[in-house]
Formats: C-alpha cells, sequence, structure tokens
C-alpha cells in the first residue's frame, strides 16, 4: 500500500477531510483531550504554517500531521509539539510512519531541534508508531486531564532531538 501513498503540503481545502480525521479521533477518546472539533480558523491559528503535511490514498486525504509551537519565546523556537491522526480504515498500514518521518524530515530541514508528543498512555498505536520514528520516552503524567467523557487519563511524553542540528 506504502507505494500507493502520497505526502504532500496541507491546503485550506483539505480541511474537510482533516476535520473528519480529528473528529475520529475525538471519537476514540484516546488521541486527544479536546472535546469539540474546532473550526478551521481555531485549528490554523494553534499550528505552524510550516511542517503542515496530509498523506493521500488515491487522492483521498488519509492522514495528516502538523505541528503547534511550545512556547512563544524565542529560545524555544525550534521545539515544537508534533500531532498526527490517521483515518482509522488506514490505520497498520504504514501510512502513520511514512508521514512522521516525511514531517521529521522536512522539520530538521526548517531548524527543529526538539519534536515532542504527549501521548494518552492507552493509545498503544501511536506510542508504537513514535517509537518506531526514534523518539523516546521521556516522561510521565499521571491524571494530567480528563477526556470527554469525565474519565482521567495518563499521558506518556515522548521526545526526538534532531541529530542534524545538535
Amino acid at each position: 500500500m506504502n507505494d500507493l501513498i502520497t505526502i504532500r503540503d496541507f491546503k485550506k481545502s483539505d480541511w474537510t477531510y482533516v476535520k473528519e480525521i480529528y473528529q475520529q479521533g475525538l471519537d476514540s477518546n484516546i488521541a486527544t483531550f479536546q472535546t469539540v472539533c474546532p473550526s478551521f480558523e481555531e485549528w490554523d491559528e494553534g499550528h505552524l504554517k510550516d511542517c503542515r503535511f496530509v498523506a493521500l490514498y488515491n487522492d483521498k486525504v488519509v492522514g495528516f500531521a502538523v505541528l503547534s509551537p511550545t512556547s512563544k519565546r524565542e529560545v524555544y523556537r525550534g521545539v515544537v509539539e508534533v500531532s498526527i491522526y490517521l483515518d482509522t480504515q488506514f490505520k497498520n498500514n504504514g501510512i502513520g510512519t511514512l508521514l512522521l518521518n516525511h514531517l521529521i524530515d522536512d522539520s530538521e530541514k526548517r531548524g527543529f531541534w526538539s519534536l515532542y508528543s504527549s501521548i494518552i498512555e492507552e493509545n498503544i498505536g501511536s506510542i508504537a508508531l513514535h517509537a518506531k520514528c526514534g523518539f523516546r520516552k521521556v516522561g510521565y503524567r499521571e491524571n494530567i486531564a480528563k477526556d470527554r467523557l469525565g474519565n482521567w487519563h495518563n499521558t506518556i511524553l515522548f521526545e526526538r532531538r534532531s541529530s542534524l542540528i545538535m
């Protein structure tokens, strides 16, 4: 299947599909602590304009990966948070690995030296994906937030440091 996957820059016209995939993440109850899908304007404002990618299968958006700043302070300009989501019908096919590795490569070209993800502990697929792509566990947060149903969850913090920039 990987030879049928194309990765390209996100376009505003992709939002309809990205929103559907994000909603699947909300519905899973292990992908995010958000309770509702944001508007495009809210989503756009919360993510960097660089390093926004979608994965396409037969010209259909089946996944996306984006970066968010972790601080407004200049000294942390190279430290960003990763968000990656896949259409549930396309999980476990290597698409996440292609997409995340593409994001990693592009982020290094743009001078980002530390990628981090805070993953809900029950999200075994995301944990495995990040480990496969060179992230390492750097922390654990117990009962950090409630999901949309009011249940507390722990998160595991993963980081990937660039060997090209450091």
